[in-house]
């Protein structure tokens, strides 16, 4: 797909590291799948990808964990 931020560069499938953080707590997800542009390297999540992400995060922020740091995988 044509870069929606750039306008000039193509998006290619990739893996990519996600970083959510709320208040003291951080979350890092490495191996996220992502479409990323190949010209400016915008990294572009898909939708629920990024949903599945808020929800495993929100369930380490309620379980009170400081920092988290795992792979991502497909629920």
């Amino acid at each position: 797909m044509k870069c929606p931020v750039c306008k000039n560069g193509e998006t290619k499938k990739g893996k990519v590291v996600v970083t959510l953080s709320k208040d003291e707590f951080i979350t890092v997800y490495r191996n996220v799948p992502a479409d990323i542009c190949q010209n400016c390297g915008e990294e572009f999540v898909d939708s629920s990808v990024a949903r599945s992400l808020l929800e495993l995060s929100t369930e380490t922020y309620q379980k009170g964990v400081i920092v988290d740091i795992r792979d991502y995988r497909a629920a």
